[in-house]
């Protein structure tokens, strides 16, 4: 069976172009969406699709046990397989969060753990295709000389990381100061060519969109629908990972909002597909000094507005004017969705919460669950009810955030679960001590009231 997909106008389906063409915009300037030919994927039945994936997942067989490439007819079809750059990318765990489900009082509660990828975030899913169909271009003669994107920390190092194993140049604009340690050295370990700007995010993206206005360097940011639909895989992997059910819940955090709109596309292909028979409901998470989704939502919708974004802990999401909010509204409709905003203090103690009983949460995941936590105090979320948090990456790449936390000197926080260190003299009985007083902290905080 041939399957073909291409990029399409949102106000013009008939306005189309190949995915190997440098575009971006419509003839009308809003942003392309990749679109899929579904009567030719309904010739397979929704059984036939589930027993293809089920046999493809995890497996060796190139490039099908990626995550991603393991539903290549659902992500991107025109591709071949030695043109695909892929890192094993998705397949990540979904841990269920039983002791943070009881304390919540939430029965079934999860997190899809995306930060467990080869960068350690969910940006490689929309990497792998974006730099493989890139790949592509260049084996079929168009004149690309480098792949940019401006970045608040993962997405440059997802490019950097995946144009490195391509062979492909990356260039990445970086807000000077306001990214962690971690997140800066992946695109100059991997050779990027890495531009500090004494701007914030959305200043870098004003200067990587003039940029790539040259056709030979490519724009990688979540405006390019290619992202898009390797993010999207991240919905169909947590039904699968569920037998194929849906849960009722799907909690993510949101800055430029690429991955709430990616999110929905892979929920509805499945449903259109038949996959599912029903739709989740999603909350999208805000941090508080970045949330002009939350203030649309205020206000129904009926009004968009972008704002200059404050410092946040959440600084990956620190996003004042998000390229995708139109999608990101589109799909929150279309899913009966909610959106929430966390404070400083909010999201640093659900952070230091989940941590306390085995995870290890990074600032966004934070905002996610403080969002969480709002929802089923409001008694919007049930007890009954299945939850998913997507954390979006791996809390080692803000050990910082935590290291600030436990010695009590985040801005706008005061620490409600501080464990700093406990400086000790070298003396058993002094040790002892210490020990004994731990343990009676712990009985105490067991015991029933």
């Amino acid at each position: 069976m041939q399957y073909n997909a291409w990029f399409a106008a949102q106000d013009n389906p008939n306005e189309r172009y190949p995915l190997t063409e440098v575009v971006y915009y419509s003839t009308s300037g809003g942003l392309l969406e990749v679109q899929h030919d579904l009567d030719a994927l309904r010739q397979r039945s929704a059984d036939e699709w589930k027993q293809l994936f089920e046999s493809r997942w995890m497996r060796t067989s190139w490039p099908y046990g990626s995550g991603v490439w393991g539903k290549k007819e659902w992500v991107c079809p025109v591709i071949s397989d030695d043109n695909v750059v892929s890192m094993f990318e998705g397949g990540t765990n979904l841990f269920w969060a039983e002791r943070l489900g009881i304390e919540l009082g939430v029965e079934n509660f999860w997190i899809k753990l995306c930060g467990n990828s080869h960068t350690g975030s969910f940006k490689d899913l929309g990497m792998t295709v974006l730099i493989s169909v890139v790949r592509q271009m260049i084996a079929e003669g168009k004149p690309i000389r480098a792949v940019a994107c401006a970045s608040t920390g993962d997405t440059s190092a997802a490019l950097a990381c995946y144009g490195a194993a391509a062979g492909i140049p990356t260039i990445v604009f970086l807000p000077k100061g306001k990214v962690s340690t971690a997140q800066l050295v992946q695109p100059i370990a991997h050779g990027a060519l890495v531009l500090a700007l004494d701007t914030d995010f959305d200043g870098c993206m004003r200067v990587v969109r003039s940029v790539t206005a040259d056709q030979g360097i490519y724009l990688a940011n979540s405006l390019n629908s290619l992202r898009i639909e390797g993010q999207k895989t991240v919905g169909i992997e947590i039904v699968q990972q569920f037998d194929w059910h849906v849960p009722e819940w799907i909690v993510i955090p949101g800055g430029n909002l690429g991955n709430t709109s990616a999110l929905g596309r892979g929920l509805l292909m499945m449903y259109e597909l038949g996959l599912i028979d029903r739709l989740p409901r999603i909350v999208c998470a805000q941090a508080e000094n970045a949330n002009p989704l939350y203030r649309s939502y205020q206000q129904g919708f009926a009004h968009y507005e972008p704002m200059t974004a404050r410092a946040t802990a959440a600084s990956a999401i620190q996003i004042g004017d998000p390229v995708s909010i139109n999608r990101a509204i589109r799909t929150l409709q279309r899913f009966d969705g909610i959106v929430e905003q966390a404070s400083e203090q909010e999201l640093a103690d659900a952070a230091a919460r989940a941590d306390r009983t085995g995870a290890y949460a990074c600032p966004h995941t934070g905002v996610a669950l403080a969002a969480t936590i709002k929802l089923i105090k409001r008694g919007v979320i049930q007890k009954s009810d299945r939850v998913v948090v997507i954390s979006t990456a791996h809390g080692l790449k803000f050990s910082r955030f935590k290291e600030a936390y436990h010695e009590n000197t985040l801005p706008e926080v005061t620490s409600t679960y501080p464990n700093p260190p406990v400086e000790v003299a070298a003396n058993v009985d002094a040790v002892r001590s210490v020990i004994d007083q731990y343990m009676e902290r712990i009985a105490r905080s067991i015991s029933p009231r």
